[in-house]
């Protein structure tokens, strides 16, 4: 595999971890009990977006970690991927 296949499956990833962490512990202006004027009362009193990278980054890196081992050790074939959808026919083992 390439390094740049590498670097845009891990991006894709990356990304779509941080949509899926941007949410934790989030607690809205409304509920601090502190909203600043001309600003939405759901709008994140501290969005802590440091620590969010961060966990971002371990988790896409574990999930990534998952992938490359299945991808390097033949764990799941893209063959096996294309039966499981019903693309394809399994082909006969001898």
């Amino acid at each position: 595999m390439a390094w740049t296949t590498i670097a845009a499956i891990y991006f894709i990833i990356w990304w779509l971890v941080l949509f899926t962490v941007l949410p934790w512990g989030v607690r809205s202006q409304d509920e601090q009990g502190n909203v600043a004027p001309g600003t939405d009362p759901g709008a994140p009193a501290i969005h802590g977006l440091g620590r969010k990278v961060i966990w971002t980054t371990v988790v896409a890196t574990a999930i990534f970690g998952a992938f490359y081992w299945a991808f390097v050790t033949r764990a799941i074939a893209f063959d096996d991927l294309v039966t499981l959808w019903g693309l394809l026919e399994p082909a006969p083992r001898p």
